[in-house]
């Protein structure tokens, strides 16, 4: 069983910064995506910032230019740099891991989530 193990987060001033990582663990032989979204009260989750074992990225346009995720594929750790937090970018961030083999032969497992952890940017 693949879990999602997040760390990082808290309160932060606005023009603060703060590291969320996400480690994979249980049996696994890839994971080709892994990304964060992000969850605002009385809001609609968002994709926050994903990226891929081939070193594609992809972000939020509110975030491009001060979010930076990063990917270690041998560690199956993504990690996604803040700088230049705003009030707006306050949310509850999940870890989600995509397209997972647990062997090189087996099915793909899709959009395994982590339990989630709260950002507050306070202005």
């Amino acid at each position: 069983q693949v879990q999602l193990v997040e760390s990082g987060g808290g309160l932060v001033q606005a023009g603060g910064s703060l590291r969320l990582s996400c480690t994979a663990s249980g049996r696994i032989f890839s994971i080709n995506v892994m990304g964060w979204y992000r969850q605002a009260p009385g809001k609609q989750r968002e994709l926050v910032a994903s990226t891929t074992t081939g070193g594609s990225t992809n972000y939020a346009d509110s975030v491009k230019g001060r979010f930076t995720i990063s990917k270690d594929n041998a560690k199956n750790t993504v990690v996604l740099q803040m700088n230049s937090l705003k009030p707006e970018d306050t949310a509850v961030y999940y870890c989600n891991a995509d397209q997972i083999r647990v062997t090189w032969y087996s099915s793909v497992i899709n959009n395994i989530w982590g339990q989630g952890t709260q950002v507050t940017v306070s202005s």
